[in-house]
């Protein structure tokens, strides 16, 4: 049992007040209290208070157990008396203090309701339903500050076996509570609350396609980024202007901008598609290609044209790639010595994806000065790692050979799996290189 939880469970049996005893704020709290409650009834049952007014009464059971005589003292419990019983190891202490909680007046329940949450995946069934039952009638009541600590609370509690009912119940309350409620849990600190809350905002319409936009190409979050550009293409049509597409089209996100290229089909601007069929992005390629054939044009001679430019954009050769054929090699071929390192690097991509491998002319690559250059060459090269020149590879690994040159040389070693492979690696073990050295060092032990 964590100290911490602990530490607030014995503080809330001396009496503490519930928000002195706990960061009330926390789900972790919470889930943190009602185990460590049971921990001390269990372990150092004089902790806690006296809950014999919890005993007083027979409750519904779904079995005939027979229940124990009690002394039943006349004694109303405050809030950390209620708190302490929702948490009790004995579940008719646990139906009990329901049944009491379900009595008060909405401003005292309030405090108590992420126990209730808890309570609804209570394995003991007659618990659950009176939690289930309490819980549904105060939700609409609830207000914004005590939801957003609940749908915390639920959330964590939603994983145990019974913890789907109370996830219901506080999806209904988000999708059909006013909208302050909302507005308050979009913006709490906890992930999973934060996803779902911007899921039940695009089922609402809760904000307009422009501010979903803006969400989706700002947020950190990569599925809320997903999630808010459903919720701006939802509203795009022949009329959407700048306002939403820009904020998708400009994201540094590429799942964003895929959306926002998408989305000019729907707003009938095909032709601003084709700015995007060299983005550093596959996915956005992709979705400009989609959005330009949909209007009947081809990529294929766009990305040419592109490519026999004087200054390609660097991820042109691989776009080209991607739906040209192998005819398109020779154009790549002779990207592969341009000036600039980023086009000669997507050219030799490019020719993978074409399957249009000359092992020969690839290897001379191996000594580009550029390390994207080299590391695409090596990705090329190692399907024929059968036919690579283990002499002219070893030669790389001398020391007047840049870094990278020497480590692609070795991952290349290490691919053909040769008889002097062993050898090669014990003269690297005391190399200057650190990757040298653990690569070695992994192969010798393997």
């Amino acid at each position: 049992m964590h100290d911490t939880h602990t530490e607030g469970a014995t503080r809330l049996a001396r009496g503490t007040p519930l928000t002195s005893a706990i960061d009330t704020s926390d789900a972790a709290a919470w889930t943190g209290l009602d185990l460590a409650v049971r921990h001390l009834a269990r372990t150092r049952p004089s902790v806690l208070p006296d809950q014999s007014w919890a005993t007083g009464r027979r409750f519904h059971w779904a079995w005939d157990a027979p229940l124990p005589t009690f002394t039943v003292k006349r004694r109303e419990p405050n809030e950390t008396g209620l708190a302490l019983a929702l948490c009790h190891p004995d579940g008719r202490i646990r139906e009990a203090a329901l049944r009491r909680a379900a009595g008060l007046p909405a401003p005292d329940l309030r405090p108590l309701l992420p126990l209730v949450a808890i309570r609804c995946a209570d394995w003991a069934p007659p618990v659950r339903e009176v939690a289930r039952d309490l819980l549904r009638d105060a939700l609409p009541g609830a207000g914004p500050d005590t939801i957003a600590v609940l749908t915390t609370v639920v959330l964590r509690v939603a994983a145990r076996r019974h913890g789907e009912a109370a996830r219901t119940l506080l999806e209904a309350a988000l999708r059909d509570g006013p909208a302050p409620v909302l507005d308050t849990v979009l913006v709490r600190d906890d992930r999973a609350t934060r996803r779902l809350a911007h899921r039940i905002a695009v089922q609402r319409r809760h904000f307009s396609p422009q501010r979903f936009a803006e969400a989706a190409a700002t947020d950190p979050d990569v599925v809320i980024q997903d999630i808010c550009a459903d919720g701006a293409l939802a509203g795009v049509g022949p009329e959407t202007g700048d306002e939403v597409l820009l904020p998708l089209l400009r994201s540094p996100h590429s799942r964003v901008r895929a959306a926002g290229v998408t989305a000019l089909r729907r707003a009938g601007r095909p032709g601003e598609a084709e700015a995007f069929l060299a983005d550093r992005s596959g996915l956005v390629r992709a979705c400009a290609r989609y959005v330009l054939r949909q209007y009947g044009v081809d990529p294929a001679p766009l990305y040419r044209a592109l490519c026999a430019s004087g200054s390609p954009p660097p991820a042109a050769p691989l776009g080209l790639a991607e739906c040209g054929a192998r005819g398109d090699a020779a154009l790549l071929w002779g990207l592969t010595d341009h000036p600039h390192p980023g086009v000669r690097a997507r050219a030799v991509a490019g020719l993978r994806v074409l399957d249009a491998t000359d092992v020969a002319r690839l290897m001379q690559l191996l000594d580009d000065p550029a390390p994207g250059v080299v590391r695409e060459v090596t990705a090329a090269l190692v399907p024929y790692r059968e036919r690579l020149p283990v002499d002219a590879l070893r030669a790389r690994l001398a020391t007047e050979h840049p870094r990278h040159v020497r480590v692609a040389a070795f991952r290349l070693l290490r691919a053909h799996d040769g008889p002097d492979l062993r050898e090669i690696a014990r003269t690297l073990v005391e190399d200057a290189e650190p990757r040298l050295r653990a690569n070695s060092w992994a192969l010798l032990r393997s």
